[in-house]
Formats: C-alpha cells, sequence, structure tokens
C-alpha cells in the first residue's frame, strides 16, 4: 500500500500533508553505517508515521542505536527553564513616531540575497524610507531623512534574566518579523541536566505604522536554522533535539553508562521528539505541541534531530501556530528560490565495534519543498550526494536542475597520512520523489577543499585551497556533461565570490605566502568573460586583516550604480570603487564608543547599507552616516 496525500483535522482545520510513496508496514528505522556503494543509489525519500504509537517505536529504536555512555555526540548540554513569551506589554518607546512617509522610497541597497525574490534575515533592514536594526536586544526604527531614532523596542520585556542572542529579521512593508534565539538564566542548582535544546526559537511580529509594537509571537524548541521570505510568507527551519533527561553519573564501564542512557530513551513518551510551541496574539496565548501527523522521516534517521519547517504570513496582525511540517532529520544548510526551499545536511552516520566512519564516509542528504503557493511547503524530492556543503552558495536551481557543490575525503591529513580530499560538482533532476544525478565533474583541488562557489546562469566558478588558490570555471549547460573550462592559480584564496557587470568577478578572502599561511584581507577583481581563460585584473591586500565577508554574505555591500564596495575589516569598514578594471580604495569608516570594557564589541561595524545618496553603517554603538564618495562622515546616531 502506498502513501500520497494524508489528511487530518487540527483545530478545525483539514489539513493535507503529500508525503513520498513508502511502506505502511515499513520496519522501525535504525542508523545504519555507509556501505561502499554509490550513494546516490541509496533511496533518502521522506515517509510518514502511520500513528503516534508508529512513531513512538521508531524513534526509540533509532535514538537507542545513537547514544552512548554520555548522550548523543559524547556530549552532555545544560537546558535551563525556558524563556517567557513577549507580551504586549514590550516596553516601547517613540510613541509620537509617525507611520512612514507616503510616495515613492528613495534609491536604496537591499540584503545580499543568494537569489532574487527571496529574503534573508539580517541585523539591518531598510525600505528606503526607514532603517530598522536588531542591536543589544532592541529593535530600533530610524528615519534616514531626520537622521533620529523615531522608535524603540526592547523585544526582551523588560526581563534582565532573558538572555537573547542571534537577533535577525525579516521586513515586509509595515511588519518585521524578528528571530531571536533566547534563554532565561535561572538560580544555581535550578538547571537540569538533560539532552535536548538549550534555548528556543522565538519570533516577534512588529507593526512598525507607528510606534514600533508587537502584535504577536512565536516560540518553539529548538534552534533557528535559517529562514526565507518569499512573497508574504516568512518560512522560518527550526532544528530540535529529543527532550530527555540522562542520569548525570560517570560511574561504570561505557556499556553501563550506554545502557543507563539507554533506559531513559526506552520510558520516554512521544512528546520528548515533539517539538512544544506557543503563540500570542494581543492577551490570547495558546499553547501546542508538532502533531504525529505532520512528522516524517527519511530511509535512515538517528532519532536525534527534528526540522520543523514554520510558516507566517507577515500581511496578518498574528503568527497563529506556524501551521508545521517536521522531518526526523538534520540540516545545517537552508537554500531558497522563488518556488523551492532546500534542507541539506549530513546523513546519520553511527560506529559499531566494527566499523568506524571516516571522512570518505560523508554524505548530504538534501530535501525539496514546494514553496511556490503561500502558506505551508509541500514536500517533493529528496536526494544525496557524496561529501559536505561549505554553505547555501554550494547549491543552485537552474532551468530544472539543481547543481551541488561538495567536498569529500580527508582534509587535513596528518602523520603517514595524506590528503585525500577532492571537490565536485553534480547535476541532480527530480524524478518522481527523487533527487537523481544526472552528470558530474570531480577531481577539483585534490587535497584541497572548497571556500567558496558562485553560479551564473549555466557556469559555476569554485575555489578550493590548501597553498594556493585554484579558481575553476565550469560549464554546466549540458546537465549530464559539466566540465571545467578554465583554471587560475594565484595565492591565497577567494571565501566568497560576487558577480560584477561585464564578465567580471569580485573575490573577497585572504592573501597567502607559497605555503598557504594567510597574510591579511584580499579583494581579487577577476575577468572571466572567456571561460577557458579567467585572470586576474587587480587586487587590494590589507596585511593582517580579516572580513566578516569572507564567512557572512550579508556583511557584504556592493553598488553597481557608483561601484562601491563597503567590506567590514577590523573595527572598521574600508569603501574601495571597483572600476572596469581597477580597485581603489577611497577611505575607512569607523564608529566611535562609550563602553571601555567592552570597546572591540561595540564599535565593531557589521553592516553597511546606502539609503539615497548616504551610506550608513551599523554597530551596536550606534549608525553613521558618510558620503561614499569621500569616507566623510555627515551624521551619528548613537545607540548605546
Amino acid at each position: 500500500m502506498t502513501r500520497g496525500i494524508k489528511a487530518t483535522a487540527a483545530g478545525g482545520t483539514l489539513v493535507a500533508v503529500a508525503l513520498l510513496a513508502g511502506s505502511m508496514s515499513a520496519p522501525p528505522v535504525v542508523p545504519l553505517p555507509i556501505g561502499t556503494g554509490d550513494p546516490q543509489t541509496v533511496p533518502v525519500g521522506l515517509v510518514s508515521f502511520d500513528s503516534c504509537a508508529d512513531a513512538l517505536a521508531e524513534l526509540r529504536a533509532a535514538a537507542t542505536a545513537s547514544v552512548g555512555p554520555y548522550g548523543f555526540g559524547g556530549g552532555w548540554r545544560t537546558l535551563s527553564d525556558r524563556g517567557g513569551a513577549l507580551g504586549a506589554g514590550a516596553v516601547a518607546k517613540g510613541a509620537e513616531a509617525a507611520a512612514a512617509p507616503l510616495g515613492a522610497a528613495p534609491e536604496h541597497s537591499t540584503t545580499n540575497n543568494h537569489e532574487v525574490g527571496v529574503d534573508e534575515p539580517d541585523l539591518v533592514k531598510t525600505d528606503g524610507r526607514r532603517i530598522v536594526t536588531t542591536t543589544g536586544g532592541v529593535l530600533r526604527v530610524v528615519d534616514p531623512a531626520s537622521r533620529r531614532i523615531t522608535g524603540e523596542l526592547d523585544l526582551g520585556d523588560g526581563d534582565e534574566r532573558l538572555r537573547l542572542t542571534d537577533q535577525r529579521l525579516l521586513l515586509l512593508g509595515d511588519r518585521a518579523l524578528v528571530l531571536t534565539e533566547a534563554t532565561r538564566e535561572t538560580p544555581t542548582g535550578a538547571a537540569r541536566r538533560i539532552w535536548g535544546p538549550i534555548g528556543d526559537t522565538r519570533l516577534v511580529l512588529v507593526d512598525l505604522s507607528g510606534a514600533p509594537r508587537v502584535l504577536g509571537t512565536y516560540r518553539v524548541q529548538g534552534r533557528t536554522v535559517d529562514a526565507r521570505l518569499t512573497g508574504a510568507t516568512a518560512r522560518v527551519v527550526v532544528n530540535s533535539a529529543p527532550r530527555l533527561e540522562f542520569p548525570f553519573d560517570r560511574s561504570g564501564t561505557d556499556r553501563e553508562r550506554t545502557a543507563r542512557n539507554r533506559a531513559v530513551i526506552a520510558r520516554a513518551g512521544i512528546e520528548a521528539w515533539l517539538p512544544e510551541y506557543e503563540w500570542t496574539a494581543g492577551a490570547e496565548r495558546h499553547t501546542g505541541r508538532i502533531g504525529c501527523d505532520r512528522l516524517s522521516r527519511p530511509a535512515r534517521m538517528t532519532g536525534t534531530s527534528t526540522l520543523t519547517v514554520l510558516s507566517f504570513d507577515l500581511t496578518t496582525d498574528r503568527l497563529g501556530d506556524g501551521d508545521p511540517v517536521g522531518v526526523v532529520a538534520d540540516a545545517s544548510t537552508v537554500y531558497g528560490t522563488a518556488t523551492s526551499l532546500y534542507l541539506a545536511g549530513a546523513r546519520p552516520v553511527v560506529a559499531t565495534a566494527r566499523w568506524r566512519p571516516s571522512a570518505t564516509d560523508e554524505v548530504t542528504e538534501i530535501h525539496q519543498f514546494d514553496t511556490a503557493v503561500p502558506g505551508r511547503p509541500r514536500f517533493v524530492a529528496s536526494g544525496s550526494v557524496p561529501g559536505w556543503l561549505i554553505n547555501q552558495y554550494a547549491l543552485s536551481e537552474w532551468d530544472g536542475h539543481l547543481r551541488v557543490a561538495t567536498t569529500t575525503g580527508d582534509v587535513w591529513g596528518g602523520g603517514t597520512q595524506e590528503r585525500t580530499s577532492e571537490s565536485a560538482v553534480r547535476v541532480l533532476r527530480r524524478e518522481g520523489g527523487s533527487l537523481v544525478s544526472t552528470g558530474t565533474v570531480d577531481g577539483l583541488g585534490r587535497g584541497e577543499r572548497i571556500y567558496s562557489v558562485r553560479y551564473l546562469g549555466p557556469s559555476a566558478y569554485v575555489v578550493t585551497f590548501r597553498q594556493t588558490d585554484p579558481l575553476y570555471s565550469l560549464d554546466l549547460t549540458d546537465p549530464t556533461a559539466p566540465r571545467v573550462t578554465g583554471e587560475l592559480k594565484i595565492t591565497g584564496y577567494s571565501g566568497y565570490l560576487h558577480p560584477l557587470p561585464e564578465g567580471r568577478l569580485l573575490g573577497v578572502g585572504q592573501e597567502a605566502d607559497t605555503r598557504g599561511r594567510t597574510q591579511g584581507v584580499q579583494v581579487s577583481l577577476f575577468d572571466v568573460r572567456d571561460p577557458g581563460r579567467p585572470y586576474r585584473l587587480d587586487q587590494w591586500h590589507l596585511p593582517g586583516a580579516s572580513s566578516e565577508a569572507q564567512y557572512d554574505t550579508h556583511a557584504f555591500l556592493y553598488r553597481p550604480d557608483s561601484g562601491l564596495v563597503a567590506l567590514p575589516v577590523r573595527t572598521g569598514v574600508r569603501l574601495l570603487r571597483v572600476g572596469d578594471n581597477t580597485i581603489r580604495e577611497i577611505g575607512e569608516v569607523t564608529h566611535p564608543t562609550t563602553d571601555r570594557e567592552s570597546r572591540r564589541m561595540s564599535s565593531l561595524v557589521r553592516r553597511s547599507l546606502v539609503v539615497g545618496d548616504v551610506l550608513w553603517t551599523v554597530s551596536d554603538s550606534g549608525l553613521r552616516a558618510t558620503d561614499p564618495a569621500t569616507a566623510r562622515s555627515v551624521g551619528w546616531i548613537a545607540t548605546t
């Protein structure tokens, strides 16, 4: 018997979940060592659980096989009491603030997103009429015309015990969705030794039409993996660990400790694996758990992680329950297009007494969801590729295919062992519920690993590095026969590649000597018009420095109209002008600080944006308005 559309009534609403065909009587799934066959031939698709009893049996079996003497992954986690929901009484300032002025917004920059039509959360957003930031647990609204703060909102609800981290936001019209990680300090001895999420994901929906005002909140157990905004729908991916209280007892042998942990799993109920959530709207408060009917699993699982995809309509005045979809899997990478959402993570592998996994056994599983229509995404296909991803830029959907760049093998070596790593780009297409390989180009950077990838239509550019930086250019026009067309070897590497007009490419990374020792941040301008002969036109180098843009692409700003590049370096931002063949430094923007104890952090400039003809830079200590042509300051707004 096959499983197709599974329907259930939840809260008076008929819910339909699309599930991959599979056996109704499938035995409990446990993690297995990866064999020697082609990982792409192993089925990965998602299947639903028949019932909560079925789910519990399979989850217990998988978790039992995964647990060791010190829990999952060989370590302990401590969970404190969860943070409370942010209510409608959150501390807000700037009640006199008026709605954003009408009329056309000034020209402005946007977040440096991977794909057109998909917005990614960041710590600052602008629509040209206002700048919205989340720093230090406070949301602030800045009017770039008058250069003043027009509203503030304390996201901690005035609770000094609540610690908020990883604050980011999405902006749509007069709505801001703030994403944070929250933990609450507890008295000594109140913490429990437990395997589970250290904190909660907290979402806050804020009305920006006047003074910032909380419309609703959402809290769910687990940490935020990432989020994407397509149209008016924000989709948030949360990773939750099972809430299992293992005995904090180091006595006995490893086998005895493992047995005690397995006894805890045997007693656990299904609620240990189903994340709990709470949402508010004004004075309303609702709680619940992800239902068994919303949960599915891949062919292999460890029972140590649940991914929940939440969907929120940002045009409404409440978040609701998020219309959740759960997958008993792990993922560290989220990649989204205007019509698809991909979740990618390492395939679960459990060592046995006779077998230990090595770097060559790493496999990445990929799950594709359809997001072409608003609301809850629909699962459509899964697949797997050998190796691991550097980040979301290793993935690209184009012309009905998914391109994936991975590194396999041992990158480090050591002793008498040689580095066996190499990288490849694979092209996958969807066949039914599976993502299957159509073509592969491998053997890139033997003994090295991927540092950056950029796909531009039918072309791809891959940087690998150990001592020198091969910049490979690839032709992916024929999905059955991808091929390398050119290679450029230079010292150093690019950690991020950004496309420029007229067949040029900008690389941000590190210069290095001939032995591979890094020498400081560098920006390289490449000419890639001839796919067989890429070459470097110019280089900017600052010895001994690094840039956040090397690993966080949201920190990079480029304006094609002027050639302006803003790059955070050390505690300031270096302004560069990129011409047709040259890179010229304009100057540096720095921020003051009033806090001597945290001088480096509070003055660290994290982001840059442009509104009209003014460059704005953001740090914990404030926002600076700068003339981008001269790097001369024209205004300062303190926030500390």
